[in-house]
């Protein structure tokens, strides 16, 4: 049996009805209720002016808790490797690509052409927060969440560095909605290292190699507007395993990953 453990020490959240990870912390451990409501998205002041003018809602939500984690963490933003995982491309840029396209206009702007792929995101951050160590990018439709949060761990063993995970999705405007109905921006940001430390350690994230796979079910949310929010948009698939988080207690999770196989999580609270 092969045994691989991660860290966690800095977590950052932001969603419909979950303004960061102190609050969503509250609302999934069932201290506070949850009322859903708009992703709330701030201009990155991280980024050059040039740069935060043309940050895309993905990449807007994506900084904002990629640099909350660090914090919570300690880390300087420019230290850890990266793991970005989203089901797709930027839904609004696609969609204005595709209604010139439609038009008859064959002028992309390569501007918005660069910023419409799902690795965007990457080279924001590179950018925002200086950093030039390794970096990964993963797309794997509603399975990005737990394909990134593997990606993650491997590069944490290969590295021997923290790892900074970010997931993230945006809205898509009809009439690609109708085709993926995801209704707004969520992102999670998790940052990780191969030993525990002392104070710093929320949570540690077991992964077996004779059960990583599963065919066990999904557990879904025990509140039924968070089940919704964990169904429509697939970054919010991590939303048990924080819960579980939020709550201190140890378990295992069963994370949607190609449907079937899914991925199981073990998780125990550090204290």
């Amino acid at each position: 049996m092969t045994l691989i453990s991660a860290y966690l020490e800095g977590i950052g959240l932001l969603g419909p009805g979950v303004p960061d990870w102190p609050q969503g912390s509250a609302i999934l451990a069932g201290r506070t209720p949850y009322h859903e409501q708009k992703t709330v998205l701030s201009p990155p002041a991280s980024l050059p002016a040039a740069e935060r003018r043309r940050a895309s809602p993905g990449v807007m939500a994506a900084l904002e808790v990629g640099h909350k984690a660090c914090a919570m963490a300690g880390v300087r933003p420019a230290d850890p490797a990266s793991v970005f995982a989203s089901s797709g491309g930027d839904g609004r840029i696609c969609h204005a690509i595709c209604s010139a396209l439609a038009s008859g206009d064959t002028m992309i702007s390569p501007t918005q052409f660069h910023n419409s792929v799902h690795n965007a995101i990457s080279g924001y951050w590179g950018i925002a927060a200086g950093a030039m160590t390794p970096s990964s990018v993963v797309s794997a439709h509603d399975g990005s969440f737990a394909a990134g949060l593997l990606e993650a761990v491997m590069l944490l063993g290969s590295e021997q560095r923290p790892v900074l995970l970010i997931a993230c999705d945006s809205d898509y405007p009809q009439p690609l909605h109708d085709a993926r109905p995801v209704p707004d921006t969520f992102a999670v940001a998790l940052l990780l290292t191969a030993m525990p430390r002392p104070g710093k350690t929320i949570a540690q994230l077991s992964f077996c190699g004779d059960t990583l796979f599963t065919d066990a079910a999904v557990q879904p949310m025990d509140d039924h507007a968070l089940e919704t929010l964990r169904q429509s948009i697939p970054a919010a698939r991590c939303l048990p395993l924080l819960q579980l988080i939020a709550r201190g207690e140890a378990g295992r999770i069963v994370l949607d990953y190609v449907n079937p196989p899914r991925l199981a999580v073990d998780v125990a609270p550090c204290s």
